[in-house]
């Protein structure tokens, strides 16, 4: 009776042990989920700084009532010239004379360009006020659409994050180490000359004439990151790592403002001046583009986390350990007593090993998200063609399109709707009607736009730029970004409750992992749909109960092939399932801009990794009735498929050893690595 009674003890703590990591889990996972979506899906401006001079414009009225400008006047053209190329502005209008000028900062925010010129233009149109459109501090051809600053926040985000972390567990929890500082300041300043190395002379993202001004901005900011990290976890202890996780990473990073932060909602730009990265977009798109100038305020604010971050440090590592030896040896014991040689070399050993293997992953962040994403260009653009034109010709000249004739304007809108095609060009004598698909990618339709338009003012033919969609966008989500962003925490939902119950129960497999894996993931698929579908509003709610099930197979997939990974190699499966999924899965996936963007490379690769095909089955199931589906639904059952039946041989043949993991670490490791801003 008493061992019946013991078991059913241990039983039901072992039980609480498994619901309690798939809880904490389930927390992250929406609580990403909500920061990622709510902060990034509906980009528009908000309080935007905008310049004017000269006579009160009605151009400037017309589009002010229905765009979220914050007006300020300038004594003379050249006043708010200087004040935009400085880069204290997104935009300006200079009315007066016989014509306007339209200012517009691309640097600062290319999706601002893309909202701002339109409007007012159509305007200056629609009063019959002539304008022209001046360009101040371009884009550099490496950066057409104003990516490289986010790309480059996420290897020195996630290296300064991820070296104090391994750093505490090589030193075996001893995060007030007098030496902490000095080592994570010495790493960050490896981790920025790599990541200066790779994006700017190896990719070739930014000019080399930016590699020593950028080098410092590197340094600080990881540095920044990493020594915050660190005096979080000798103020709190392991929970340390997971708060800064969740502070740093899951809620200050979504605000970052890569895309210009001024198109943030307003409640998440003002959150996100208290954390690192938007003060570290800021001080980076600064550096890159406008020469330094108005940096203050981010160089104030890193250097406070970083100043901080050594003083708290310095305390618990050296000074108040030196106050109590004092006190209880007297001045005979200025300092704790010194580790054995051995235990030295040892934790020398792996502390150098822990940095080796952040290093790695700070260059993987570093090469496979900017190689794939800083210079999207389209490679065989799916198009179609109704008539012949001048048009088109012209237009390939400058663009990529894989062009499939078809014999009338409803046979193009049907492939349309079978999400076959990025646009069409309906041809009639000298007429033309370019037809762009907004449900298809976010920058196919601008891209197809300004290289038609060019082709017809060459070619002296007539154009209108019409959009299309079967199902219109979401209001909340204008650009499609919605699905990219849902897809995220879905992925490390999957790998975190693999990680999280390997933790829990101390063995990588067990009788009741693949029903307990099965069982989160129809739970967490129905709470990121919940929360994206009806609380955020990111997609049409007649798609809520279609959704479900394949948010639900995609954290099952990567769940799966996570736990049988962790089966063959134990904890560092979890590392391995991380740089499939997160480190080429997600770069590869095409997201809201589409495959026909990516490189050859990582177009090859995806159709392979779930990402892409989880991606694509969310996508097209919303907004094209799920058509184009079917190869990626069968890969991701077979891979569901497969996953099961190995890990299942693997728990009867292969013993089961136990893989001690401390489920606070497994958690702080594993959400932000995977959490990119």
């Amino acid at each position: 009776m008493a061992e019946q009674a013991a078991s059913a003890t241990g039983a039901r703590r072992a039980a609480a042990k498994v619901a309690l990591a798939l809880g904490l889990v389930l927390f992250a996972q929406a609580l990403l989920a909500l920061c990622l979506v709510s902060a990034q899906q509906l980009l528009v401006p908000r309080n935007m700084p905008f310049g004017v001079t000269g006579p009160p414009s009605p151009v400037v009225a017309e589009v002010a009532s229905r765009t979220g400008l914050a007006l300020t006047a300038y004594p003379s053209p050249s006043a708010v010239t200087e004040a935009a190329d400085r880069g204290e502005l997104y935009g300006a209008y200079l009315s007066g004379g016989s014509a306007d000028t339209l200012i517009v900062v691309p640097s600062k925010s290319f999706f601002t360009q893309t909202e701002l010129e339109p409007a007012f233009v159509a305007a200056a149109h629609k009063l019959d006020r002539p304008v022209t459109v001046q360009t101040v501090r371009p884009l550099a051809s490496t950066d057409p659409v104003g990516a490289v600053t986010s790309l480059l926040l996420l290897p020195l985000l996630i290296g300064g994050y991820l070296a104090a972390v391994l750093v505490y567990k090589a030193a075996h929890g001893t995060a007030a180490a007098p030496w902490r500082a000095v080592i994570l300041a010495g790493y960050a300043l490896v981790g920025a000359v790599l990541t200066d190395l790779i994006a700017g002379l190896g990719i070739g993202a930014y000019s080399s004439s930016h590699f020593w001004p950028l080098l410092p901005c590197f340094w600080l900011v990881t540095s920044a990151v990493a020594l915050a990290a660190a005096a979080m976890q000798a103020l709190v202890g392991k929970m340390g790592t997971l708060l800064v996780a969740v502070l740093f990473i899951v809620i200050g990073g979504p605000p970052a403002g890569g895309l210009g932060t001024y198109l943030l909602p307003v409640y998440w730009r003002n959150v996100g001046v208290l954390f690192p990265p938007q003060s570290a977009v800021t001080l980076i798109n600064h550096v890159l583009y406008f020469g330094g100038s108005d940096i203050t305020t981010p160089l104030v604010v890193l250097f406070l986390y970083a100043f901080a971050g050594t003083a708290v440090i310095a305390w618990y590592g050296r000074i108040r350990p030196a106050r109590a030896a004092a006190r209880k040896a007297g001045a005979a014991a200025q300092t704790p007593p010194a580790a054995s040689p051995p235990d030295s070399r040892r934790a020398l050993t792996g502390i150098l090993v822990a940095l080796g293997i952040c290093a790695v992953m700070q260059c993987l962040f570093a090469t496979n998200y900017m190689s794939a994403s800083h210079a999207p260009k389209a490679t065989d653009l799916p198009f179609g063609a109704v008539g012949t034109s001048p048009v088109l010709a012209a237009a390939e000249q400058h663009i990529s399109l894989k062009v499939t004739p078809y014999p009338d304007e409803a046979a193009a809108r049907t492939a349309i709707d079978e999400a076959r095609l990025f646009g069409a060009l309906i041809s009639s004598g000298s007429s033309n009607t370019l037809i762009v698909v907004p449900s298809m990618s976010d920058l196919a339709p601008l891209d197809l736009a300004a290289k038609f338009e060019d082709a017809a003012k060459a070619t002296g033919q007539t154009l209108q730029v019409q959009q299309y969609a079967p199902m219109p966008l979401a209001p909340k989500d204008p650009f499609g970004l919605v699905q990219g962003l849902m897809l995220v925490p879905l992925l490390i939902g999957g790998y975190m409750s693999s990680t999280l119950l390997m933790a829990a129960t101390g063995r990588a497999a067990g009788r009741w992992r693949a029903a307990q894996l099965a069982g989160f993931a129809v739970v967490s698929g129905l709470v990121i749909d919940v929360i994206v579908c009806y609380w955020l509003q990111g997609f049409p709610s007649s798609s809520f109960w279609i959704t479900w099930p394949i948010c639900t197979l995609i954290v099952a997939v990567v769940a799966f092939v996570a736990a049988v990974l962790q089966k063959l190699l134990g904890p560092v499966g979890t590392l391995v399932t991380v740089v499939v999924m997160i480190l080429f899965g997600n770069p590869s996936s095409g997201g809201a801009t589409g495959v026909p963007y990516l490189p050859a490379f990582w177009r090859d690769l995806g159709p392979y990794l779930p990402p892409r095909n989880g991606y694509i089955l969310l996508h097209h199931t919303i907004y094209f009735d799920g058509h184009g589906t079917g190869r990626a639904l069968t890969t991701l059952l077979i891979y569901l498929g497969v996953a099961a039946v190995v890990l299942i041989v693997l728990d009867l043949r292969r013993p089961e050893a136990a893989v001690p993991v401390d489920a606070t670490e497994a958690a702080a490791v594993a959400v932000p690595i995977g959490a990119t801003p």
